[in-house]
């Protein structure tokens, strides 16, 4: 482990799946933690146990992520805890699936709203203490959905691949003060999510990935580590697909 205690990462959505493995991730590279979700109680266990494995500080705190002034005041809280952030993860998301007929207004907008809106909010509440020192490392985790479509899901595609355009935005406005961002689209993952489905469903799926397997959360992580580490500096603005080949 390379332990870097003066250097702390937001990491939305990480009490389970794709963020708490991100989490884990940056822990074992030596940053101090900051744990989102919506459950203080998830929070704080995720948070501990991320803190005893890897002897990292971490901060434990539930947000609604859809809430500009919740966002504001995790951000306040996390940088008087820590005094700066250098790593910015936005990771947390949602699914409200139908074929867009059947959509309603609502469906649309709490998708937009958590997985598009909470990246702009995290981003403006971040940038400050980022341009202080500086160094900034700023990851989205869109999907290979924001760049491929798909039916059933256009709110969701809508907000991935708004992600995209949001990145690289980011990355032309700030890369000058030292700050990169990029983007990481993953395809099928094995999580929770994933297990939920018809195993003739996920069958077919698989029948469709060159690898002929679903990906492991940590093969996203580990893109997300590189991306946040100095091996990247010269990298911004960029997404990288960890999808087993789907998108070729």
């Amino acid at each position: 482990m390379t332990t870097d205690t003066n250097k702390t990462a937001i990491v939305t959505g990480s009490t389970r799946g794709i963020g708490l493995s991100i989490a884990n991730g940056l822990a074992k590279d030596g940053y101090n933690i900051v744990v989102c979700g919506r459950s203080q109680e998830t929070c704080d266990s995720s948070a501990k146990e991320i803190s005893t494995k890897y002897g990292v500080k971490t901060l434990g705190i539930a947000v609604n992520v859809s809430k500009q002034s919740e966002v504001s005041d995790l951000v306040k809280q996390a940088i008087s805890e820590f005094g700066s952030i250098e790593v910015l993860i936005n990771n947390a998301g949602i699914t409200k699936d139908n074929l867009v007929l059947r959509m309603s207004e609502d469906d649309w907008e709490s998708v937009i709203q958590v997985n598009l809106n909470s990246i702009f909010y995290f981003t403006k509440a971040v940038i400050r203490s980022m341009m202080k020192k500086r160094f900034g490392r700023i990851v989205n985790i869109t999907s290979v959905v924001g760049v491929m479509g798909n039916p059933g899901q256009s709110n969701y595609a809508a907000s991935k691949a708004g992600m995209i355009g949001f990145t690289k935005s980011i990355a032309k406005e700030y890369g000058s003060k030292g700050i990169t961002c990029n983007a990481v689209a993953p395809g099928f993952i094995d999580t929770d999510m994933i297990e939920s489905l018809p195993k003739d469903y996920i069958d077919n799926i698989i029948s469709q990935i060159p690898v002929k397997r679903l990906g492991e959360p940590t093969e996203v992580s580990n893109v997300v580590s590189f991306l946040t580490s100095d091996k990247s500096s010269y990298i911004t603005g960029q997404v990288i697909n960890v999808d087993g080949g789907v998108l070729m």
